[in-house]
């Protein structure tokens, strides 16, 4: 009679084993949920997250998976939870890396032409896997392609059409970490290339005139290439456009197209 309790006992501790396993998993999913909210969000360090109940409504949890998922996140130091008074964002990942880089840079300005070729090879690696899968909706890409024709002698314009239009290359190769990384890369960048002329109000003079239409014929390829599923097409668009970006960034680099 011994052996079927013991038998019953192993069997009721392996289900609880198994059971807290569940638990454990649910919870680290709607963790990474609230942490993917905090960013798509651009919720900013002090801001307050919704409450535990319309968090549990957003995710399809319950309030109890919800409060294990923040104190999860609050370990992580990307939430702060204060009794009372709710949760609030402590640091936003996307942030994160964004302080990096441009520390990076703060820190060693001759590093630029390392941050240009590493911007260049995330949106070539990017492009060339969403050719690999296929696109099914191009319409973002063609409507990030008209608004750079909006952004004519305007430095603050043009910087937010074409940080709209490369992320959105980006974004089909369907990799949240690869666009996060690529975004604080390419901001970085155009921000560093463009600060002179942001803050005199006046505009390159690329982006006036003819040479404007230049720069949207720099872009053009870049889209057709990736509707169509070119990965040549592709490829040399991508080396012509960052040749122009390296140019606008007064940078000399050699060898970095070596082997592409």
């Amino acid at each position: 009679m011994a052996t079927p309790d013991r038998r019953t006992a192993r069997d009721a501790n392996t289900a609880s084993a198994f059971q807290v396993e569940s638990v454990n998993r649910i919870s680290d999913r709607v963790a990474d949920q609230i942490r993917n909210y905090i960013v798509d969000q651009g919720l900013a360090e002090g801001e307050r997250l919704p409450s535990e109940r319309q968090l549990a409504e957003l995710v399809g949890s319950s309030r109890l998976t919800v409060s294990q998922a923040l104190r999860s996140l609050a370990l992580q130091g990307l939430v702060t939870i204060r009794p009372g008074a709710g949760a609030f964002v402590l640091r936003n990942p996307a942030s994160m890396v964004d302080t990096s880089i441009n520390l990076m840079l703060q820190l060693e300005p001759d590093s630029l032409s390392e941050a240009a070729h590493m911007r260049f090879l995330l949106e070539l690696t990017a492009g060339r896997q969403a050719i690999a899968h296929g696109i099914e909706d191009p319409e973002p890409l063609e409507q990030a392609l008209e608004g750079l024709s909006e952004a004519r002698a305007s430095a603050s314009a043009w910087i937010a059409a074409d940080t709209v239009f490369h992320l959105e290359v980006v974004r089909l190769a369907g990799n949240r970490f690869l666009t996060s990384v690529f975004s604080s890369m390419h901001t970085a960048l155009v921000e560093k290339a463009y600060e002179s002329w942001v803050s005199a109000k006046r505009p390159p003079r690329w982006l006036t005139g003819t040479a404007f239409e230049e720069q949207i014929a720099l872009h053009e390829p870049i889209a057709h290439a990736l509707i169509k599923g070119r990965r040549a097409e592709f490829d040399r668009a991508e080396i012509t456009h960052q040749r122009a970006l390296l140019d606008h960034l007064g940078l000399e680099s050699t060898d970095w197209d070596r082997g592409i």
